[in-house]
């Protein structure tokens, strides 16, 4: 037994910090680049240049490009999902459930516009993933859809939701559009609290009945997740 052990120990976790922190950082640059080239165009050669390494060093972490790929879309949909419960459980119990929908709704925009180029990532290539890419994403994305099912269920359970709305086909408009919002927002153009409240404003419009409808929609973002920060190239604040 060695008489000096803790250098030793304090080596092997240093390597092991290290190591963590190379893996983070590949992945981080693997989510902006297939947020920005798309799964065809994602070369391993442009993910070592946004990590600053050598592209050999990806190969001892991630055995393939397909691999890499797989966890990134994997993360985009599994995050998401959990910002927007762990929103959604931060409410108030006397939360209404047209206000959940709402929070929702504005955890899905900024974490998808501001703040994981994960996200972004796995929303625009989720279709053109090989199968055996996908079933890791294809569960969690069941996961997240669960989520707002509940959410529209409620909705309509009590009477918030237009009775003459076809809530299912209604929740997946809704999630097609606020999805479909990668594609065009650009922040040079518009404030991402503008666009959260004119999305809350123009839902609660047309899911609410006028029977229905509070005092709460003057204010559509009372009570809901405060603004983050801008992306960062990796996605970190």
């Amino acid at each position: 037994m060695s008489d000096l052990p803790f250098p030793a120990e304090a080596n092997i976790e240093g390597n092991d910090l290290k190591s963590e922190r190379t893996r983070a950082r590949i992945l981080d640059a693997g989510a902006y680049v297939l947020s920005i080239r798309g799964f065809a165009g994602a070369r391993l050669t442009d993910v070592a240049d946004c990590a600053d390494i050598p592209s050999s060093a990806i190969y001892y972490h991630f055995p393939s490009r397909d691999d890499l790929i797989e966890e990134v879309m994997y993360r985009g949909i599994s995050e998401m999902r959990m910002r927007v419960q762990e929103t959604l459980d931060a409410l108030p119990d006397d939360t209404t459930p047209m206000d959940r929908i709402m929070a929702a709704v504005e955890a899905h925009l900024r974490y998808e516009l501001e703040l994981s180029d994960y996200c972004t990532a796995s929303i625009r290539n989720s279709g053109q993933l090989p199968e055996h890419l996908s079933k890791r994403q294809t569960k969690e994305q069941a996961a997240y859809g669960r989520i707002w099912r509940r959410l529209f269920d409620d909705a309509l359970a009590s009477g918030e939701i237009k009775p003459e709305l076809d809530a299912p086909l209604v929740r997946m408009l809704v999630l097609g559009a606020l999805n479909w919002s990668a594609e065009w927002w650009d922040p040079g153009r518009g404030d991402i609290d503008d666009l959260v409240a004119k999305a809350q404003l123009l839902l609660r419009s047309g899911l609410t009945s006028a029977t229905s409808s509070s005092a709460s929609a003057a204010s559509p973002r009372e009570g809901i997740a405060k603004p983050g920060t801008r992306r960062h190239l990796f996605g970190r604040r």
